[in-house]
């Protein structure tokens, strides 16, 4: 699974962003994306009364769609196996089906709330196994229940387990004592999601319900640290101090936040606050003035909840859009499926009937 975070700033998408680079299609095409924006608009006053601009969210789609699509999957890379490799659970394509029009990859939900705004593409060999699609919006901004801050969430079901990746926007603020309001935001979230009941199916209903879990967003945890001590140690590339004072790390060890969740090792740079179209950090350029100064921070991040998910990439995009640099994470999920490998049509027999001795 590939699941990506952005905040875009407000900033509509240029026809000639270069999306392709985000997703990593050339190297590592998953069987989901999952991808979740914050500001898709700005978030002004009349913004924040309208939940959802189709004109804005369909045109993410449609290059997510054209980035996805652009490519054919071919029977050799599908091949690519080395022994004790976990491996995909859909029947191999051939080279006709390769070379047919339709498209390798369909959207099965995708819902805004304001500025947030989450995508899900699945390979169209999965998307006849996927079951249950549903969303739940939360509000946390002004008045504590408006959109400009929140999080849309979606769950669904792939075989017999159950997915929900939960997009957010949590409070912003750079002085102290602002983490307080995150850890609320966060915890206003896990209690107030609530996917809908469906009569004769016991469901999950809450996010921890779920067998697996993904948050992501621009989640705006700061470094407890005095700004120009950022900035030195950011010049320095000293990530491990910094991250030794990173407020959602520290606020998790304290067990105020996300008790129980995992991060993978960050490797790299702040991804907030940029010049828009620069690599400079906000306020570091002294020809650029800068109206009020804020300090680089890991605002945007991908974190998990649960067993039988393996994060096995963690890096962030060098796109310019916007003042935030986007974040992206690759996952292995283990799925259970009900039908056992030797029953006639499983979808799991016709692809290992080769590969018997690296499936376990």
């Amino acid at each position: 699974m590939f699941v990506g975070s952005w905040n875009v700033g407000g900033i509509p998408p240029p026809d000639n962003l270069n999306i392709e680079e985000l997703l990593n299609t050339e190297n590592n095409m998953a069987d989901i994306y999952v991808f979740g924006f914050q500001e898709i608009v700005p978030l002004n006053a009349g913004n924040i009364l309208v939940p959802e601009n189709s004109n804005i969210s369909m045109k993410w789609n449609s290059l997510l769609k054209a980035a996805l699509n652009k490519r054919r999957v071919t029977e050799d890379i599908l091949q690519r196996a080395e022994v004790g490799e976990i491996q995909r659970i859909y029947p191999i394509k051939t080279l006709s089906s390769i070379n047919s029009s339709a498209s390798d990859f369909e959207c099965i939900i995708s819902k805004q709330m304001v500025g947030i705004y989450i995508t899900v593409w699945v390979r169209k060999e999965l998307q006849g196994y996927i079951s249950h699609p549903s969303v739940s919006c939360v509000g946390s901004g002004i008045l504590g229940r408006l959109g400009n801050k929140g999080s849309v969430s979606i769950s669904f079901c792939l075989h017999e387990t159950s997915f929900c990746f939960v997009c957010s926007h949590l409070a912003s603020g750079g002085k102290e004592g602002d983490e307080r309001q995150r850890n609320a935001d966060a915890e206003h979230i896990l209690a107030r999601t609530l996917f809908p009941a469906e009569p004769l199916q016991h469901l999950p209903r809450k996010i921890l319900d779920h067998d697996r879990v993904i948050w992501l967003g621009d989640l705006n945890y700061r470094i407890y640290l005095p700004e120009a001590t950022t900035r030195s140690l950011v010049k320095n590339k000293e990530w491990s101090i910094l991250l030794e004072n990173d407020q959602l790390k520290a606020e998790l060890a304290k067990g105020r936040v996300f008790e129980g969740w995992h991060e993978k090792e960050i490797e790299f740079a702040p991804t907030y606050k940029y010049h828009q179209n620069s690599d400079d950090y906000y306020g570091s350029n002294h020809k650029i003035k800068a109206k009020r100064m804020r300090a680089p921070a890991w605002c945007d991040r991908i974190i998990w909840f649960g067993k039988g998910l393996k994060q096995i990439q963690y890096d962030r995009v060098e796109s310019r859009l916007s003042d935030h640099r986007p974040v992206r994470a690759i996952f292995i999920a283990i799925v259970n499926v009900s039908r056992p490998l030797e029953e006639p049509g499983s979808i799991l027999s016709n692809r290992f009937v080769d590969s018997s001795d690296h499936f376990t």
